[in-house]
């Protein structure tokens, strides 16, 4: 099993920057890909970006050129930089890890931390 830790998020205002932080905690595991999605209200979960082992990374459309993704593989932790926000950033952001153990690889999620942008 592996289980998530985010931190980060909270209120600000349009234009400003949050980061957010995911730490991947467990054992006889190794990641493949950390990332982050979200979910507005109202709206299905989205991609927001993603950071593979090998060290490819992706971002939604939406977010391209204001995000920021970056991981550290040592401490099993991804980070998202998030800047020039807008009120439409406005979600519940989920922590994604593939990790695998043994011969099968899993999907895990994190609790979730609310990001509000006030316009």
């Amino acid at each position: 099993q592996v289980q998530l830790v985010e931190s980060g998020g909270g209120l600000v205002q349009a234009g400003g920057s949050l980061s957010l932080s995911c730490a991947a905690s467990g054992s006889g595991f190794s990641i493949n890909t950390m990332g982050w999605y979200r979910q507005a209200p109202g709206k299905q979960r989205e991609l927001v970006s993603t950071f593979t082992s090998g060290g490819s990374t992706t971002y939604s459309d939406s977010v391209k050129g204001r995000f920021t993704i970056s991981r550290d593989n040592a401490k099993n932790t991804v980070y998202l930089q998030m800047n020039s926000l807008k009120p439409e950033d406005t979600a519940v952001y989920y922590c994604y890890c593939n990790a695998k153990i043994g011969a099968h690889s899993y999907n895990y999620w994190g609790q979730g931390t609310r990001v509000t942008v006030s316009s």
